[in-house]
């Protein structure tokens, strides 16, 4: 058995997928419907969560209620997101319940610097010892742990603790471990600092283009005006537009329920196609109602 595994593995790897998942990584973590069940019902940010393979060697390691991915290679891991400051410590946790070791984690990226995202990250760079890459808006507030100005929910979001940054990313920059390749692509609107990720993934069965895509809810604290902001209502539309645009057959959120993932892992149904188009027209929708709203309220 280990040997036609190995076989149909390479086949993948030598086909140009990436990054293929390692012996015995195949065994780690619950399935992705016992995910799904030790989750029902809850999407509490810092609600425990079991470790779970999603597909390849990337794995869920986040909360019931907030997301975060390791992906595994042989010369370490990158790790997307870190939960709240709580959270952080339950993502170290399920690292390590996959029988892996947070110091093997070489990059550490994020989708968002919001404190249930990117709070967790400060310690997680401690833990681990990681290089922190992130596009500028996002690094700003990495760096300095205050949420930027001109943030639509600048007036509601507490400070986090400072992260170091090492690498400053453009839209289009990718982040190469090992086999893997990792594009980042900036789409602000929900945050200044908004960033996608798409890389390819391989098990036995093939190879599938992960997007992990950042929220693109249009929400705010008291005194924003989308209607007030017509460049950011322009560039979260065309982030919109490239979200759609994205190769993407598994779509993961931050928020796990945002994209019905724990439905669709228990349905068996992770990969859907037209994912990201569909879940970047709810974008459109509720930028649309929003900027209704205000309008009808002056």
């Amino acid at each position: 058995m280990f040997g036609k595994v190995a076989v149909s593995v390479l086949a993948a790897v030598l086909a140009g997928c990436v990054p293929a998942p390692l012996e015995p990584r195949l065994s780690r973590g619950v399935p992705p419907a016992d995910l799904a069940a030790a989750c029902k019902g809850k999407e509490g940010w810092d609600d425990p969560a079991p470790p779970a393979r999603l597909h390849g060697s990337t794995y869920y390691v986040g909360t019931c209620g907030i997301t975060a991915l390791l992906v595994a290679t042989e010369r370490g891991h990158v790790l997307i997101d870190g939960g709240t400051e709580k959270g952080g410590d339950l993502v170290a946790g399920n690292i390590r319940a996959l029988g892996l070791d947070p110091r093997d984690v070489r990059w550490i990226l994020s989708t968002h610097e919001h404190f249930d995202h990117a709070g967790g990250l400060a310690g997680l760079q401690r833990m681990t010892g990681a290089k922190v890459a992130a596009v500028p808006a996002a690094a700003a507030v990495l760096r300095s742990g205050k949420a930027a100005a001109d943030d639509p929910q600048s007036g509601v979001l507490p400070p986090i603790a400072p992260v170091k940054v090492a690498r400053i990313l453009r839209d289009g920059d990718t982040i190469r471990l090992g086999s893997l390749t990792m594009v980042a692509h900036a789409t602000p609107g929900h945050a200044p600092g908004s960033t996608s990720w798409v890389w390819r993934s391989c098990d036995v069965e093939g190879c599938r283009d992960i997007a992990y895509v950042d929220s693109v809810t249009a929400i705010s604290d008291k005194q924003y005006r989308f209607t007030e902001h017509h460049d950011y209502v322009a560039a979260f539309r065309r982030s919109l537009d490239r979200i759609a645009a994205l190769p993407c057959d598994m779509l993961i959120t931050p928020h796990p329920s945002a994209s019905g993932l724990f439905e669709r892992l228990a349905g068996g149904l992770a990969a859907d196609d037209g994912a990201c188009r569909r879940y970047a027209e709810r974008g459109r929708a509720g930028l649309a109602a929003r900027l209704a709203q205000e309008s009808a309220a002056k």
